[in-house]
């Protein structure tokens, strides 16, 4: 299966520098909703059989274009939503209080996946929801699958499942809002990423963040 994971558009949440992991969520900004109504253009080259979105209703605004012009439904499923940032919801992403967010993301995505968010959820339960999705839509036989989803959550989920795709580079790699991440594979073959980024419909800055690295690492290639 050929794997589209996309970012969701601009919302008001993301300018305002928060982190907004509960439901239903900011709504998208007049820039998001630019975004989202580009993106059946950015993605025309895909064949794509299925688009799903998370419950946050900046997914679903996103997805809609998309699933419009493909004349699809979408699918909405739960499993797929942003990390839940527990204690630290809606806390301004510059301050140290909300440092822990990003930094217990990507050790789930390193294997310690018992660490639980502050009042949130854990990395086993995290990645368990988000690939029982992934294992719905391989079921289905779709070839090609978009799925809007959000920042932490698919950095976490890449770096933890993709092959060629380490801790280290999915932190220092920012995905802004419509950055869609490609991936091939199975659910029990695994899964290699085949370009990162590459269709980005606006640029938006860092949007928010769970979309700016979590340090100043030096750019790198994905590979392990």
């Amino acid at each position: 299966m050929r794997l589209l994971l996309v970012r969701h558009g601009q919302t008001t949440a993301n300018v305002e520098f928060l982190l907004d992991t509960a439901p239903p969520g900011a709504p998208l900004t007049a820039l998001g909703e630019q975004q989202a109504a580009a993106l059946p253009d950015a993605l025309a080259d895909e064949d794509i059989e299925a688009v799903y979105a998370s419950t946050l209703i900046r997914t679903q605004a996103t997805a809609a274009p998309l699933a419009a012009a493909r004349g699809l439904d979408v699918l909405v499923r739960d499993g797929i939503r942003e990390v839940f940032a527990g204690d630290l919801e809606l806390l301004d992403g510059h301050s140290e209080r909300a440092e822990p967010y990003m930094r217990t993301v990507f050790a789930w995505a390193a294997g310690e996946t018992s660490l639980r968010m502050p009042g949130g959820e854990s990395g086993d339960e995290a990645l368990g929801r988000y690939d029982e999705v992934i294992a719905e839509a391989a079921d289905s036989g779709a070839r090609t699958v978009a799925m809007v989803s959000h920042g932490a959550a698919i950095r976490m989920w890449i770096a933890a499942r993709a092959a060629n795709v380490d801790v280290d580079f999915a932190a220092s790699h920012p995905l802004r809002n419509t950055g869609v991440v490609i991936l091939e594979g199975t659910p029990g073959e695994g899964w290699k990423a085949l370009s990162w980024a590459g269709a980005v419909v606006a640029p938006a800055g860092e949007g928010g963040p769970t979309g700016r690295p979590v340090d100043e690492r030096p750019s790198q290639e994905p590979g392990r």
